[in-house]
């Protein structure tokens, strides 16, 4: 019983750890959708180690400009990021650009994407992933 109780609040622990880090990350992630843009009132999160990648599924709707801002760790350029589409073509990746902590994609028809993310394995070997996604006024 003892051990238990020990392992469920050691659980619990990091748990509350992993959610002030992932808080900390969204807020200075959240700068990048800046007032042009309205967010989709998502916060797309994931716990990441080594190379594993979060998917985040969206549909994105044409003529709208779209922002996705990609944070990871205590700066910027931590996380890459792809948009794929159901064909499995890459439409934009950050790591073309620098590891770019956002970028805004402009959405000529309307299209299922999926966005993959993982960490710069130069720069993290685990963190937490967040992802925010907003769009033009």
């Amino acid at each position: 019983m003892r051990r238990t109780l020990l392992l469920l609040s050691l659980s619990v622990s990091i748990a509350s750890q992993a959610q002030e880090l992932c808080g900390t990350i969204a807020d200075r992630c959240e700068k990048h959708i800046t007032t042009q843009y309205i967010p989709d009132g998502q916060f797309y999160r994931a716990l990441l180690q080594g190379d594993e990648q979060a998917e985040f599924n969206l549909t994105l709707f044409g003529g709208t400009t779209y922002r996705v801002a990609a944070c990871s760790g205590e700066s910027d350029g931590i996380l890459v990021f792809n948009v794929v589409d159901k064909d499995n073509n890459v439409l934009f990746s950050n790591k073309d650009q620098g590891n770019a902590p956002y970028w805004d994609l402009a959405v000529t028809n309307t299209i299922d994407v999926r966005i993959e993310a993982g960490l710069d394995p130069t720069k993290a070997g685990s963190g937490c992933a967040v992802m925010l996604i907003g769009f033009k006024k």
